[in-house]
């Protein structure tokens, strides 16, 4: 509750002395501030013994009173409590109601200030200024005894606490002289009260028991304020500064304070000893209080200091030095320095050295002990206090200054600290020297001591150290600025690596910096002082630098280098810009006329660094000066010594020394020479000086020369920069570009630019430097435009002979059209490694001065020329990738060096940011990009080395790459597209579009010859496949649509926004193109354009997708009407027609039309209106005239079969209802119109090639529509027809019938029987119910026909595969390529009717069952087996083929499964009607299929088309369907011989264990289900095979579900489920259930789950309830992950209805707690319930009671009661069925027993147990079983020893093997298991051998 430890330590607003007691009074206060007050004396608090005694709360309010006695308790929290509430009391109350309190609160207010916890110390002040406002006047009463407390709680050690004390005082007295009033006042009470606080003791502050640390902390804090009080007291009241008095009585007043604070301030110095014990306490806020007592004691009452006190105060004064705590410091030094300086001669009175010096050394040693800020500035303040006569004057100051910067390391942790060490090390060292006199007698002695100063600090201390501290020039900012404004070179300037790590732990940034500035302002000093005291220091100087540039390789010399150019640096800061003359001409001038000749000599880097920074600092001119000085007299014997040189000789010298030497070749110190000579350019003579660099420079050319200019024109580039922030760009010399412009730099540049390889290492780096725009910003160029221009022309040349030279056509057909404005070609670079080099050096150019190349306008196309280049030859890198992955090593090597370069490019084309090319002229981008989509056009048409996909993704890529970086808006963009997309040679194929003013009109080509198909067929696929990938890139509305962001009226209000469709870039055209060319690589209209067309309509507004689409079907239309159709093509007469069918129209247009117009209507986009208005269209242009227009009348039915649906209603049943409206008036009259034309034809068998009727017979059928109900089960007529229509498509059909039974011959024509099939099919599904017998009888009779044909042609097929040994799969593909189609589509026409008929017998709907009904079921009950037996040969013939085939290979029989797929609808169509078959039929066509004697049977057959590798889902089902029911199903799990020995009853169980060989499973299941568990359950969890073992278990539990309950077919099949297959199926289940979610928690159905989670569930549940998963198959395909986990609930659903045993068994095999439990709670909710529901009513149902036996059941508590009683014997047996059921076993319990014994009792009990448990089947046979068992051991039957019962529990066997020792009976399956667990074959009673 209390301030923490270390909290007694003076605060910042405490104050230590009178100096910082004027901060605690108000602003404009003439005295110093003083705090509150805590009572001197104890009240008189005794309590009476009576109650009649007064009480000292008599008077007082009583709630207050109740509160002023709370502040008495120990816990601070009450007191707080207390406090607050007396706060607000106070408030509330009078002065009347609160003066009475006054002297009971002066006692806790006493107390209350002398409690540890702060807030209540904080909290009794602020209670304190509520109570003084409240009061008022009425305190003067009591105010002497509050004074003293109040006084002292001012200078409490937390800020917060003194602060409120003061603000409680400044509340009873605002004014600042009424408070000094009140002080003067209450002098002696506030004395008195601090004395009484000096002899506390830690014991005597608090009568209650408190702990020693806190009473000490405390005690501590009580006399540190104390002292601090008496201080300020006496500060304030002995001061002469109390402002002009008013009267004498104030002055009187005054006066006597002032005495009587003197008087007691003596008596306390008398008493204290001169407060020695509190100047040598423990608590360093004491000594720091202590400090300040005697400070203010020896300013204001010095007189009381007698010579005992003065010797007494000395040593603990002067002997200071060894105090360590920083917060003491500022009063120490205080009371030193005063000390000193009133009583000087104490320092005779003690031993100096001993007492002062050595503890003073320590001192500085120490850094001051961390109080650097207070110490360091007394330090010079000190110096001046010494007596002279004290000190031996050089010692003295030697060991001062040394132990002085020894102390440095303890000041290096802050920048404040180094600054003010060194500020005060300056000061000190010019105080030394300045007061010299002082110490000194002579004026020899006086120099004597200041060169001795001089040599041993400044020399060999500072500037030693100096030299020795790790250089950190570049880390300095102000250092390393000047470097900048020097050269950028200098700024390369680094510290090694081992000093860097000196300098992060050693020395802070700017310790150098500071460092240097202390020697240079010392060195200023020393020149104000005495000039000649410089030398020594000048001439180490000079030895120094001379030694570092001899030591060239030396590393400690460079940083001394570094260190001396610092130097020089902050010597121009601070001395030579504020005028000194000192550092030339003392200091570096000698050193410059000694030391240049050898700066030539030793070529060190580091040397002419120096000159360059000397040169900088002083001025060309000057620094030439002092070299030539020594060294050449002539040249300035006219010259006085001190004139500066002339313009001519400084000419003349520059040209013949320094330029020759500064243009050196290879020179270790070029960079830094060339530093120097343009640092020595002067501005007056600027441009001779230039003149003769770049004459010197250009004289002769080579390599060396190369670099030398291009290091030049580095550094000439860094000087502009440095010359341009120097100050006025037109009045200083080489501020600007053009200042530097030479004609022999332009001729030079252009000659390396022009020259051929081999290229030295340094000509691009001098075109660079030469040019410039490295960076945007960089827009320095020291050549001129023109040059620059020629320089870029060059450039572009060399990439174009890259270019020209490339391996792929595309990227030379680039290059050929970058070749359309005729520049020169390169001379001289023939072969490829000359081409590379140039290439090499043309990119070396372009990395350095792309930006200069932006800024040339004089040259519109050489940027777009250069960037195109470079965007081909980047692509040309990606291009390779593409081709060269794969290929061998060998044909990669040939071109790997252009690979590379090709990789630079793509390196160096990504620098290039959208910033880039956002800055790029409109012009700029517009050439640029229609050069680039040319290149991209020239990749698509001509580029043979790729495959069709390659070349379209990189071409998809290389537009995406133009777009993103060119076009900046839409209309840029699709401006683009437009040039991408236009006509050219190859392409379109069909439609050519003519942009012309914005609009596009398209031009169709319809007869396009065979060869130019030929030749243009390739690149239409090609380009199609491109504009595919391309709008999966961008979408339809960018490449189709042409849409651009159409952006809100400003009067409008701020909207997003949007995407709209422009006429100007629409490209319907190209839709209809992709449209017509169908299929291409990787796409096709159906599956990726349209779809994405469509998509694209539905997310946009009407009118735009309207326009669009209308303008799509009228090029199509347009072109379908010119082209027409084939006569023979027509659809399906089923609603919607497939879209297979369209595969097999030939006229392009038709076809892409057709599919248009059924994607519009079929998804909604349009409606009866837009089908209606195509409708009349096509019927006006029908009749040219009287004349038919032939191609209208050919597209005329396939549009029709689309039409046909959006304008007519769907008919449920026929109606007798016309239409409406008058549009539909119209279009039956039409229709009729049509159908009239078409009777007056003759019939079909009469017809030949050549006539049109076949037009009108078509046109008629696509009229009449059928629609497939769900699944296929029905079809339904799509239209309403009036009586009129039935009529005549009725007498239409019997004018076939009657003209076929005229007729001597049918005729066989394809289109005769395809139109005649059709015909058929349409007038049973539209007039069925006026059929006569004759018209029924001839439907039939050609639907068996059709179909009968078709099973000719699968044995044909069949028969083919069976017995061969070769070529199997070649033999198969040429088989079924050769079918004939037709035949197959006659039979799915027949199909589709015999669908329709038997939909038609099975309705019933006739009203009268009379002879004369044509439908009676019992006159078709023999066709309809005929022909059904028909259909299901055709099924086992398909699958017996792909059986016979996969007995050879996989591909075989993956031949015939995908021969399916091209008429998947005619499948599907079979597998309904088999699905429909009744069991005779199915009988019928096995025994068929067995008499026909194929190498496979039906079985296998079916098993080949469940588990086929392409499978149809109808087709799977459909096999699922028969073997899973009769007759299939008895033979679908073993093999003839095996099957017949399971209907011997009397099989011995124990050979079917032991003999597996002669039972075996059939082959085609076997393989899955005896599956590897571990293969099983890496799986995917839709792969085919992992459905293919879900599928085979799924047909072994029907099976044995559907088998009698004691039938030896079902006992196999369990003990094959328990012995032979692995329980890793459920295992295998369980990976589609998520465990995760089946918790414990679930308490109910529905929505815990999510929604795939109770589909599984719901699976499960029906299964259960069912007693089957054949829904669960019907809906498995198309496999999904959600129809595969609902069969796999399913199949666990009835696993545990079917073989519980089993399920239970693997339950508790597993180990994996939670995995048990989420199992547990998923089966206890969903399938537990219908179990247990299910068991009980079987149970009930299965009538087991007779006179012995009786079950009752009680669905209420899941339990049986099975009673069973024999003469006077009998038990209750009671069967518990768990909640869990069937994963937990049941409980069986014996609730009764008479005249049983016990251990037959549990004989018994163990028996029903283990039959209710081990039973695989329903409850109700486990009881019959048990029930028999108890007959059988009644009847003298002797149980099993093995497991005590008579019957066995698994396959209900009695004991039959009897040992021939003991003659005991087993169970042969006991005796099997009990000898293969024992190893053993003993007997297990006898065990002697059995």
């Amino acid at each position: 509750m209390g301030r923490q430890k270390g909290e007694a330590a003076r605060s910042k607003a405490r104050p230590s002395s009178s100096s910082l007691a004027a901060s605690l009074l108000p602003s404009g206060a003439t005295a110093v501030g003083f705090g509150g007050y805590v009572g001197t004396s104890r009240l008189d608090t005794s309590v009476p013994t009576t109650q009649d005694a007064a009480s000292p709360f008599w008077d007082i309010d009583g709630e207050l009173a109740q509160h002023l006695k709370r502040l008495s308790r120990k816990d601070p929290t009450t007191k707080l409590k207390a406090l607050t509430i007396l706060s607000t009391l106070l408030k509330q109350k009078s002065a009347k109601e609160v003066s009475p309190i006054i002297p009971q609160w002066a006692f806790e207010y006493k107390k209350l200030l002398l409690d540890y916890n702060r807030e209540v110390r904080r909290a009794s002040h602020d209670t304190m200024a509520n109570l003084v406002s409240a009061v008022g006047r009425d305190l003067a009463p009591h105010l002497k005894s509050l004074m003293g407390p109040w006084w002292f709680s001012q200078f409490d050690a937390v800020n917060e606490v003194s602060q409120a004390a003061k603000r409680s005082f400044q509340a009873a007295f605002p004014a600042q002289d009424k408070r000094l009033d009140a002080l003067m006042l209450c002098t002696d009470e506030v004395f008195m009260y601090l004395e009484e606080n000096l002899k506390l003791t830690p014991q005597s502050l608090s009568d209650k028991a408190v702990a020693l640390d806190e009473l000490q902390e405390m005690h501590q804090q009580v006399i540190s304020s104390s002292l601090l009080a008496l201080a300020t007291l006496l500060d304030v009241l002995t001061s002469e500064k109390h402002g002009p008095k008013n009267s004498s009585s104030e002055l009187k007043h005054a006066l006597k304070a002032r005495s009587t604070a003197i008087s007691h301030a003596e008596k306390l110095l008398s008493v204290h000893k001169c407060f020695l014990d509190f100047l040598k306490s423990q608590s360093s806020v004491t000594r720091s209080a202590a400090y300040s007592l005697v400070t203010s004691c020896v300013k204001n009452i010095p007189h009381a200091l007698n010579e005992a006190n003065i010797k007494t105060l000395t040593p603990a004064i002067l002997g200071a030095f060894q105090e360590t705590d920083p917060t003491c410091h500022s009063s120490m030094w205080e009371a030193i320095l005063l000390f000193s300086r009133r009583f000087p001669e104490s320092w005779t009175t003690l031993n100096v050295h001993k007492t002062l010096f050595n503890r003073f050394w320590n001192f500085l040693r120490n850094g001051c002990f961390g109080s650097q800020q207070v110490s360091y500035p007394a330090l010079v303040l000190f110096l001046d206090c010494v007596p002279p006569k004290a000190i031996t004057m050089d010692k003295f100051f030697l060991e001062f200054f040394q132990n002085l910067w020894a102390g440095k390391v303890h000041s290096q942790s802050s920048n404040a600290d180094q600054l003010v060490f060194f500020q005060s090390y300056r000061e000190c060292f010019l105080w030394a020297l300045q007061n010299a006199k002082r110490y000194c007698d002579g004026v020899e002695s006086i120099n004597h001591f200041r060169r001795t100063i001089v040599d041993e600090v400044l020399l060999k201390l500072l500037w030693h150290d100096y030299l020795m501290v790790p250089s950190f020039v570049s880390n300095d900012r102000t250092v390393t600025g000047q470097l900048k404004s020097i050269s950028a070179s200098e700024v390369s300037i680094q510290p090694s690596e081992e000093n860097m790590k000196k300098l992060d732990s050693k020395y802070p940034i700017g310790h150098v910096r500071e460092f240097g500035k202390c020697i240079t302002e010392i060195l200023s000093g020393i020149f104000s002082l005495e000039p000649n005291l410089l030398s020594a220091f000048c001439l180490t100087f000079v030895e120094n630098c001379l030694d570092a540039f001899q030591q060239t390789d030396n590393v400690e010399s460079c940083e001394n280098i570094e260190k001396i150019i610092g130097f020089l640096l902050l010597v121009d800061l601070h001395a030579v810009r504020k005028g000194d003359s000192w550092p030339l001409s003392y200091l570096v001038g000698p050193m410059l006329s000694k030391s240049f000749q050898l700066i030539q000599t030793i070529d060190s880097s580091n040397a002419v660094k120096f000159m360059v920074v000397v040169v900088f600092t002083f001025g060309p001119r000057k620094v030439v000066q002092e070299i030539v000085r020594e060294q050449n007299e002539p040249i300035c014997q006219s010259e006085e010594k001190n004139t500066d040189l002339s313009l001519k000789h400084f000419l003349q010298y520059f040209k013949e020394i320094i330029v020759p030497w500064c243009l050196q070749i290879g020179s270790c110190s070029t960079l830094a020479r060339l530093d120097l000579l343009l640092a020595l350019l002067d501005d007056e003579c600027f441009s001779e000086q230039w003149d003769s660099v770049i004459l010197h420079a250009t004289v002769t050319y080579d390599s060396n020369n190369a670099l030398i200019l291009a290091r030049l024109m580095e550094k000439t580039r860094e000087e502009i920069i440095k010359r341009t922030v120097a100050g006025n760009l037109n009045h200083v010399q080489g501020a600007i570009p053009k200042h530097w412009h030479h004609e022999l730099l332009d001729s030079t540049a252009l000659l390396i630019a022009r020259s051929l390889p081999p290229f030295g290492s340094s000509n691009a780096q001098f075109i660079c430097a030469a040019l410039g725009g490295i960076m945007e910003e960089d827009k320095i160029c020291l050549v001129s435009e023109e040059t620059s221009i020629l320089i870029f022309e060059e450039i572009f040349q060399k990439l174009q002979a890259f270019m020209g030279n490339s391996n792929f056509i595309w990227v030379r057909d680039a290059n050929a059209l970058l070749n359309a404005e005729e520049h020169v070609a390169v001379q001289g670079c023939g072969s490829s490694t000359s081409v590379l080099e140039m290439a090499t050096f043309a990119l070396e150019v372009l990395n350095g001065s792309l930006f200069r190349l932006k800024t040339l306008t004089k040259s519109s196309g050489l940027l777009p020329g250069v960037l195109a280049a470079l965007f081909v030859i980047d692509w040309e890198h990606r291009t390779s990738a593409v081709f060269y992955d794969g290929l061998d090593n060998e044909a990669y090597a040939k071109v790997m060096d252009r690979f590379s370069f090709c990789k630079y490019v793509h390196a160096f084309r990504c620098k290039m940011d959208d910033n880039f090319f956002r800055t790029l002229s409109l012009d700029c981008r517009r050439t640029l990009g229609s050069t680039l989509v040319q290149a991209v056009r020239c990749a698509l048409f001509n580029e043979d080395k790729l495959d069709v996909d390659q070349v379209t993704s990189l071409g998809c890529f290389y537009v995406l790459d133009v777009l993103d970086s060119l076009c900046q808006g839409e209309v840029e963009e699709q401006t683009l597209l437009d040039e991408l997309l236009k006509n050219g040679d190859s392409w379109p194929l069909w439609i050519m579009p003519d942009i012309n003013g914005g609009q596009t009109s398209v031009t169709l080509e319809i007869e396009i010859t065979s060869s130019k198909f030929y030749l243009q067929a390739s690149v239409s696929h090609r380009m199609a496949a491109f504009v595919d990938k391309l709008i999966s890139k961008l979408g339809i509305a960018r490449i189709i649509a042409g849409s651009v962001l159409c952006k809100p009226s400003s009067t409008e209000e701020p909207a997003e926004e949007v995407m709209t469709s422009d006429s100007h870039y629409s490209r319907a055209w190209l839709a209809a193109e992709m449209l017509c060319t169908w299929k291409w690589q990787g796409g096709s209209a159906l599956s990726s354009f349209l779809p994405s067309l469509i998509q694209y309509t539905r997310n946009q507004d009407s009118f735009p997708s309207d326009n669009l689409l209308d303008s799509v079907v009228e090029i199509l239309l347009d072109g379908a009407l010119v082209q027409g159709a084939s006569s023979q093509m027509s659809l399906s007469i089923i609603y919607p027609p497939p879209y297979d069918e369209l595969e097999n129209v030939e006229q392009v247009f038709v076809r892409a039309l057709v599919l248009v117009l059924d994607t519009l209507f079929k998804d909604s986009i349009w409606g009866r209106d837009k089908a209606l208005g195509l409708f009349n269209l096509l019927v006006d242009r029908l009749f040219v005239g009287e004349t038919i227009n032939s191609n209208c009348l050919k597209i005329l039915p396939l549009v029709m079969s689309v039409l046909i649906g959006p304008l007519s209603s769907q008919a449920g049943e026929l109606a007798n209802a016309k239409p409406e409206s008058s549009e539909g008036n119209q279009i039956h009259d039409i229709i009729e119109g049509w159908l009239q034309r078409t009777l007056s034809f003759p019939p079909l068998n009469t017809w030949y090639s050549g006539e049109d009727m076949e037009d009108w017979f078509q046109l008629v059928l696509s009229c009449y529509p059928l629609r497939a109900t769900k699944e296929m089960q029905q079809f339904r007529p799509q239209r309403c027809i009036s009586h009129v229509e039935q009529g005549l498509l009725l007498e239409l059909l019997r004018k076939q019938r009657l003209g076929s039974a005229t007729s001597t011959t049918v005729n066989k024509l394809p289109l005769v029987q395809m139109l005649l099939s059709k015909l058929a099919v349409v007038v049973v599904g539209y007039c069925w119910i006026e059929f006569s017998q004759e018209d029924w009888e001839f439907i039939l009779y050609k639907s068996r026909w059709y179909i009968e044909s078709v099973v000719v042609l699968m044995e044909e097929v069949a028969e083919s595969v069976n017995g061969s040994t070769s070529g199997i799969v070649e033999n198969l593909q040429h088989t079924v390529s050769a079918l004939d189609s037709s035949c197959l589509k006659l039979a799915r026409n027949a199909l589709i009717a015999f669908s329709m008929f038997c939909g038609f017998i099975g309705q019933q709907i006739v009203e009268k069952e009379n002879d004369l009904n044509p439908l009676r079921p019992d006159k078709w009950d023999l066709i309809k087996d005929r022909i059904l037996e028909g259909i299901l040969r055709l099924f086992f013939s398909t699958g017996a083929a792909e059986a016979i085939a996969g007995s050879y290979s996989s591909m075989a029989s993956s031949v015939i499964a995908s021969s399916r797929f091209d008429d998947c609808y005619f499948w599907e169509l079979v597998a309904l009607s088999v699905i429909e078959s009744s069991s005779h039929a199915r009988e019928r066509a096995i025994k068929s299929f067995e008499i026909w004697g194929l190498s496979k049977d039906a079985v296998s057959s079916l098993y080949a088309i469940l588990f086929s590798s392409k499978p149809v889902p109808y087709l799977q089902y459909a096999a699922y369907v028969i073997l899973s029911s009769e007759p299939v199903a008895d033979s679908a799990f073993f093999t003839e011989d095996t099957s017949s020995s399971l209907d011997e009853d009397d099989k011995d169980p124990l050979d079917l264990s032991l003999g597996a060989n002669k039972t075996q499973l059939r082959e085609e299941i076997s393989i899955f289900l005896e599956k590897s568990p571990f293969e099983i359950l890496e799986l995917d969890l839709v792969s085919p095979e992992r459905v293919h073992v879900f599928l085979a278990w799924s047909l072994l539990i029907s099976r044995v579900l559907s088998s009698p309950s004691s039938s030896p077919t079902r006992e196999k099949l369990i003990q094959l489920v328990q012995h032979t297959s692995s329980s890793s199926i459920l295992d295998c289940i369980f990976q589609h259930v998520p465990l995760e979610l089946c918790s414990t928690s679930v308490k109910k159905k529905g929505c815990e789950l999510p929604a795939g989670m109770l589909e599984v569930a719901a699976a499960a549940t029906r299964a259960i309830t069912d007693n089957s998963v054949v829904y669960a198959v019907e809906s498995l395909w198309p496999l999904g992950p959600d129809s595969v986990a609902c069969f796999a609930g399913a199949i666990y659903g009835l696993m545990l209805r079917t073989l519980p045993a089993y399920v239970r068994g693997w339950f508790n095999d597993i180990r994996d707690r939670a995995t048990s439990s989420a199992i547990e709670s998923f089966t206890r909710t969903w399938c537990s319930p219908p179990l247990i529901t299910n068991e009980l009513s079987q149970i009930k149902k299965a009538n087991l009671s007779d006179e012995n036996f009786s079950v009752s059941v009680s669905k209420s508590a899941n339990e049986v009661v099975a009673t069973y009683t024999k003469d006077e014997t009998g038990m209750d047996l009671v069967i518990r069925l768990p909640a869990s059921y069937s994963l937990r076993p049941v409980d069986v319990d014996c609730t009764r027993s008479l005249g049983i014994s016990e251990v037959k009792q549990r004989k018994w009990l163990l028996s029903m147990m283990s039959f209710v448990r081990d039973q695989n089947g329903a409850l109700a046979e486990a009881i019959r079983i048990w029930k028999s068992n108890f007959d059988k051991e009644f009847d003298g039957v002797e149980e099993c020893p093995i497991c005590y019962s008579v019957i066995h529990t698994a396959n209900h066997s009695l004991p039959r093997l009897a040992c021939r020792t003991c003659k005991h009976k087993f169970h042969s399956a006991c005796l099997y298991k009990w000898f293969s667990t024992s190893h053993k074959s003993n007997c297990p009673l006898c065990q002697s051998p059995f």
